[in-house]
């Protein structure tokens, strides 16, 4: 009886070129992006070896990146992924989203809303949830500090003044930036923006500290503009 690819796909390897062995002599640079995420799966199933598994997730997702959107129902949709390696995956893709979103040197300049969007996005990346950040500023519009202020369900009013200019103002703050996620990936606001990003904007001015932008995060592919952002201040509203 003839063996299918994907049942021989590991087995057909010579044992030296098989991704552990590869990564014991070469290290991790030599490994392709399927042997990388063999090696995180550990082992395949019934008729799928951890190789085919690696690479149908890899075309099922379509990029390295794109896992990073990822949630445990994705995940799960691939036979041969339960409960556990869902898990582990969205642990190692969290850690991902850490690491891009550390900064080295100077802290980010966020005087603009292409440097908001792309500094939050891997903190958006994948939830299904909406959360609120605040985005504490010093003179030179230089972070001091990223403070989630609320996490909610898709539909929930996030935000309040009060929490918001709480934050700032323990930081010592002159101006901030408020942003949040659309778990649609369509960044246009809805009514509940509009009128949050105007009581905002008028508790900024009691309080003296800057409302520099509102920024809703979504994603490329969602949004009608293409960018996957929406900067109320570009927009004029602020």
């Amino acid at each position: 009886m003839t063996e299918s690819p994907t049942t021989s796909r590991l087995q057909a390897l010579a044992v030296q070129e098989r991704p552990q062995e590869r990564l014991q002599r070469l290290g991790t640079a030599a490994l392709s992006d399927i042997e990388l995420l063999a090696m995180l799966l550990r082992s395949g199933t019934r008729g799928h070896d951890v190789l085919s598994l690696s690479a149908h997730l890899l075309q099922a997702a379509g990029s390295l990146a794109a896992l990073l959107t990822w949630s445990e129902t994705d995940f799960r949709r691939l036979k041969g992924i339960g409960h556990v390696k869902a898990l582990q995956l969205l642990t190692v893709m969290e850690l991902a989203r850490r690491v891009l979103s550390q900064q080295s040197g100077a802290a980010p300049l966020l005087n603009r809303a292409d440097l908001i969007a792309g500094y939050l996005h891997p903190h958006a990346a994948g939830l299904e949830v909406e959360k609120f950040w605040v985005l504490c500023l010093n003179t030179k519009l230089r972070l001091i500090q990223r403070v989630e202020a609320t996490s909610g369900t898709a539909t929930a009013s996030l935000s309040h003044p009060r929490e918001v200019f709480r934050e700032a103002i323990r930081r010592a703050a002159t101006s901030i930036v408020v942003a949040h996620n659309h778990p649609s990936g369509d960044p246009q606001p809805s009514a509940a923006d509009l009128q949050v990003t105007r009581q905002l904007a008028a508790a900024a001015r009691t309080v003296e500290i800057q409302l520099l932008d509102h920024v809703i995060l979504g994603r490329q592919e969602a949004d009608p503009a293409g960018r996957g952002w929406y900067s109320f201040r570009e927009a004029g509203l602020l």
